[in-house]
């Protein structure tokens, strides 16, 4: 993907991970005069960050880099990229590809080392994505199972609000019945 930074800002881009899974990560800003060498004020500040807040990549003052780490903990990890203020403003373009799971593999590294046939290499690419999916249907079971038991848990105390609300209301009107009551008694009217 490309996306465009001004100098003086900061833009975060967020990956939803799950536990154990690769990630690879490259970036580099365009050189805006292509065939001659990049502007030296040409540069940007790249922090990766677990959804803990655990540092997993750190580039200051660069024009490109790489990152690759695997996941401990599931959750959305998050790329922010800045870019140091600068007058005047300056616009810059950057190029960053962020791959996942079996996306992150290097399938050509894997078939050079073994000198496997092509449908070998096939297999292990759709066996490795078969596993993903399988691996990621238990992850949103158990998400959808966390998510059910909120429900119960909100549902149950909707319910005892409620209630309590109700017994807070009907308790409410007793007594202004009984202040009504006492108060035309003290008039005499009733």
């Amino acid at each position: 993907m490309r996306f465009d930074l001004k100098s003086g800002a900061t833009k975060c881009i967020t990956e939803d991970i799950k536990n154990n899974s690769m990630s690879v990560g490259k970036y580099s800003i365009v050189n805006p005069n292509e065939g001659y060498p990049m502007p030296k004020h040409h540069k940007i500040t790249v922090k990766v960050v677990s959804p803990r807040g655990n540092n997993y990549h750190y580039g200051d003052r660069v024009e490109s880099g790489t990152f690759a780490f695997t996941a401990a903990e599931a959750g959305g990890y998050m790329t922010c990229f800045w870019a140091a203020e600068h007058k005047p403003l300056m616009t810059f373009s950057i190029d960053f590809d962020w791959k996942t799971g079996v996306a992150a593999r290097d399938w050509s590294k894997v078939a050079k080392k073994g000198q496997v046939e092509a449908m070998v290499l096939e297999f292990k690419k759709m066996y490795d994505t078969v596993t993903s999916i399988h691996d990621e249907m238990f992850y949103l079971r158990e998400r959808e199972e966390e998510m059910q038991q909120l429900n119960r848990e909100t549902h149950s105390k909707m319910t005892t609000f409620s209630f309590f609300s109700l017994l807070f209301c009907l308790l409410v009107a007793a007594v202004q019945l009984w202040h009504l009551k006492a108060f035309f008694e003290r008039k005499k009217l009733l």
